[in-house]
């Protein structure tokens, strides 16, 4: 079924009873006629419903919206995906290094810095934060690469007695079984009474290192309880993995974070893909519990229920978000219910409590794999009743045709291609379609739900990607066989990388020292997670492949210590290896298919049913010829008012943060600011006055002015 007959369509949300609201983190203090509401967890509240209670700027006045004030890094170029968190009237930001910032939240003055001196590309998305109940004392835990730090949040000065000086190395508890590899930590975890629960961003090849989901004491760092999302053996899930394959697979790490029900102390968390992403021969099963919705209880970590959403991934379609928590309305009864989203277009609804469906989910049927080796799933669970929110198949009258030349070579390229749908298998030496791409369908912005009327919000990603397998050659140096396993994924086997998505090391080399390629390698940047257990002569064997080409044969003995590090807990060699992300883009880098390329969605989850669907973002050339609303690759998530406004940023090439009508999806606002949103922006009350604060940076557009500040917004 075609999900877009019309952009344009709309529907007005239908009219409910009052309905019980969601417990809210949302702090609100008065003093006379100075109010102030802080958004001081990340989401929002805890349900990550990314919704406000504030009405001050409203249908009629938001028009009248102008920046109040903006913060500078002076970090460029880089990129910004923090999504600020405003606390008594304090506002807590990161700059692309990890740098924490206080600031004053009605100015955007600085009131202090924290540098941990922890150099780091990473993204950093979020804090946590905890107060007292007495309201005497409160902490701010911000994380750097690795490390997460208790801060004073007044001053920014570590608080020492939290583990080591003041921060907890999550490098550490995880068995000394885990495989080595990296750690980075990009989501805020989440604070249920005294505990501090978290995940990780590791690597999505191997050696990754094992990703438990932990639980620490805010006041001093101590382990509280760890739960083996690799299950160890004599553990639920053990079965679904071959015998030893526990000691040396890696990955199925909750990156996104997580959301709690606080009133009855479940944390739900949804997990990645297990490495390596596209060639599981050494890991042949369901391989519970990667791309996994968990339940968990917030005390012990004790799994409560859990929904595998892609068995023995192939294609990393892992959880991209948190999940949302709301309540719907069926029958004149009240469900508390978990909405979950998916990078394919699906949207998995479950009874928080029991983890039952409550809209249809079948196992439906797919094509086994050719590839020797390898084993898919013979089904995949597919969502029956809610329409997926991106296209699903790619087919030849759906090529651009935004020129005569850009779909003749389209239509030439796509001949190449396979293209069948959801979950095909990778061939040997062809390219295979995935649409939604690898980013989406949704992503790690998350999406908005208004507790009041159970309707979720979703911004989409709808480009088509393509990708493949082919062997691994014998005979190559030691630097080359660590690139193809480690790098080549990302930035190619030629080393060219691809555009505005992954960067030319071949380029990268003419600008960078050795050094500072090394301290890439080890920090990493944006998408790159860090390899900071590459060192000695495997590093070196890499450099000299990465800015020589060098291609002088080695044994196998060497290859396989380069690749593995240290070869403990090393996985079997792998016999295939992934080409490469490979984003189907015409000769002049725009989408190879027709528009939509990015669309805002508006969900009733009482029915199942969409209200409106619309384009979300522009190409500012193409709109200038004609080419308008075609929308685009967006990053960063929705924010919700009680006033019947969504604010977004997200998207890639028109800079612009937009205002839509949560009843019809029409733009009532929006500006142009000098960099791109792909942030989700924040919105909160000081004195009397509500302000929106959005991050900026261009990182996704290599075209673009380079820079990275916050801007807020307010009513004159």
């Amino acid at each position: 079924m075609n999900l877009f007959p019309s952009l344009l369509r709309t529907g007005a949300i239908a009219s409910l009873a009052c309905v019980s609201l969601l417990p809210h983190t949302v702090t609100v203090h008065a003093s006379g006629a100075s109010q102030s509401t802080d958004w001081n967890v990340y989401g929002g509240n805890k349900a990550g419903q990314r919704y406000s209670p504030l009405t001050q700027i409203n249908r009629a006045n938001v028009k009248q919206l102008r920046v109040a004030w903006t913060f500078d890094t002076g970090e460029s170029p880089a990129g910004l995906q923090t999504h600020p968190l405003i606390a008594q009237g304090r506002m807590f930001v990161y700059s692309p290094q990890q740098i924490v910032f206080g600031l004053d939240a009605a100015t955007g003055k600085q009131l202090w810095k924290f540098d941990s001196g922890i150099r780091t590309g990473q993204p950093a998305r979020g804090f946590a934060y905890w107060k007292s109940p007495d309201g005497t004392h409160d902490i701010l835990l911000a994380q750097t690469l690795y490390a997460i730090w208790a801060l004073d949040p007044s001053t920014g000065k570590p608080m020492l007695s939290f583990g080591k000086d003041g921060h907890i190395d999550l490098r550490n508890d995880l068995g000394p079984e885990s495989p080595q590899g990296t750690v980075a930590i990009t989501t805020p975890g989440m604070i249920y009474k005294d505990v501090l629960i978290t995940g990780f961003r590791t690597g999505e090849t191997e050696p990754s290192p094992h990703g438990d989901i932990r639980a620490y004491n805010i006041h001093t760092g101590a382990l509280v309880w760890s739960f083996h999302t690799i299950p160890h053996p004599g553990e639920p899930g053990y079965e679904t993995w071959p015998k030893d394959a526990w000691k040396y697979t890696g990955g199925a790490n909750n990156w996104t974070g997580g959301v709690l029900d606080e009133a009855r102390g479940i944390f739900y968390a949804p997990t990645g893909s297990a490495v390596s992403d596209f060639y599981g021969a050494d890991r042949v099963g369901n391989d519970l519990y990667a791309n996994s919705l968990l339940a968990l209880d917030a005390a012990t970590g004790k799994l409560l229920w859990h929904f595998q959403a892609v068995h023995h991934d192939m294609w990393d379609r892992d959880f991209p978000s948190p999940p949302v928590l709301l309540t719907l309305h069926r029958n004149g009864r009240s469900i508390d219910a978990v909405a979950q989203v998916t990078k394919h277009g699906q949207v998995f609804v479950f009874d928080r409590v029991t983890g039952k469906p409550l809209f249809p989910i079948e196992e439906k049927p797919f094509p086994a794999s050719t590839v020797p080796g390898e084993a898919a799933s013979p089904t995949q669970p597919m969502s029956t009743a809610i329409e997926p929110f991106a296209r699903q198949r790619l087919t030849a009258d759906m090529l651009t045709t935004r020129t005569p030349e850009a779909h003749a070579w389209a239509t030439e390229k796509f001949r190449t291609f396979v293209s069948d749908g959801q979950f095909i298998p990778f061939r040997v030496d062809q390219e295979t379609v995935v649409f939604p791409g690898f980013d989406g369908g949704a992503e790690w912005g998350g999406e908005a739900a208004d507790p009041r009327t159970g309707v979720l919000y979703i911004n989409a990603n709808d480009v088509a990607w393509t990708g493949g397998l082919t062997a691994v050659k014998s005979g190559e140096s030691a630097g080359a066989t660590l690139y193809n396993a480690q790098c080549a994924v990302c930035h190619g086997t030629d080393r060219k990388g691809q555009a505005d998505v992954f960067p030319s090391l071949i380029e990268a080399t003419k600008k960078l020292t050795a050094q500072q390629m090394t301290d890439v390698i080890h920090n990493g940047r944006g998408r790159m997670p860090g390899f900071t257990n590459l060192t000695g002569d495997p590093l070196n064997a890499l450099l000299s492949y990465v800015r020589s080409g060098d291609l002088t044969p080695t044994d196998r003995s060497d290859k396989q210590e380069a690749a593995s590090g240290d070869g403990k807990n090393a996985a079997p060699p792998a016999k295939y290896r992934f080409t490469g992300y490979h984003k189907f883009l015409d000769p002049d880098g725009y989408p190879a298919i027709q528009p939509p390329w990015g669309t805002l969605n508006a969900l009733d989850l009482n029915t199942g049913k969409y209200l409106w669907h619309v384009p979300l973002g522009e190409y500012p050339e193409l709109a200038a010829k004609g080419m308008k609303n075609t929308g685009s690759e967006n990053y960063g998530g929705p924010v919700l008012t009680a006033s019947g406004l969504l604010f977004i940023g997200a998207t890639n090439f028109d800079n612009k943060l937009r205002c839509f009508d949560t009843k019809t999806g029409k733009v009532l606002w929006e500006y142009t600011m000098d960099y791109a949103g792909n942030a989700t922006p924040a919105t909160y009350m000081v004195n009397g006055k509500q302000y929106v604060v959005i991050a900026n940076s261009s990182a996704r557009n290599s075209k673009a002015k380079h820079g990275t500040k916050y801007v807020a917004f307010a009513l004159p």
